[in-house]
């Protein structure tokens, strides 16, 4: 639980440095009341049960999850610090799913699985525009965008930017995603 807790505590902290450009009180206190913010401090406590063996503790926080924050994180999802929702209205993510550090979500994002069970693999440093897709067994590589109502069926390498359905490449910065602010 400790690790989670940890974890959650960088997820406010970035959250406010997204929203507010700071992490004084003030900012943080804002931070805690913004959309969005209900549905991760659950998941990172979904996460905690999970980690201590408290299965049904677990689905009962994935439940809370479902029903007041209109957010869906399958039991069993994993990702590092930096998990932020902007807004988690209409989120669904796969319980399967891996993510990196650094990852941001908008509204009606869905991370999930293809008919065949194969589930995306996220890398660090990854933005998902609202309404985003990402469907199968596909990877997203370090610094990834997904533009607003993208649906991604295909690897994307690190760095780039899709857009579209299905999600086609029209960007590739030409600096690594760990030097960005």
């Amino acid at each position: 639980m400790i690790r989670a807790l940890s974890m959650l505590a960088e997820d406010i902290r970035e959250k406010s440095r997204w929203c507010y450009k700071g992490e004084s009180p003030r900012d943080l206190a804002k931070t805690l009341m913004t959309d969005g913010t209900f549905s991760m401090i659950v998941y990172r406590l979904m996460q905690g049960s999970r980690d201590m063996n408290l299965g049904t503790l677990e689905a009962v926080f994935n439940k809370v999850n479902g029903v007041f924050g209109n957010c869906i994180i399958g039991r069993g999802a994993e990702f590092g610090p930096r998990f932020v929702l902007f807004h988690a209205n209409g989120v669904v993510i796969n319980g399967k799913v891996r993510g990196g550090e650094g990852i941001y979500l908008h509204h009606e994002v869905t991370i999930g699985n293809n008919e065949r069970g194969e589930t995306p693999k996220l890398g660090n440093n990854i933005h998902f525009g609202a309404g985003a897709k990402v469907i199968g067994n596909v990877t997203l590589g370090d610094g990834v965008r997904v533009g607003a109502n993208a649906v991604v069926v295909h690897d994307v390498p690190n760095d780039t930017t899709v857009v579209g359905i299905p999600a086609k490449p029209v960007k590739r910065r030409d600096y690594p995603a760990e030097k960005k602010t």
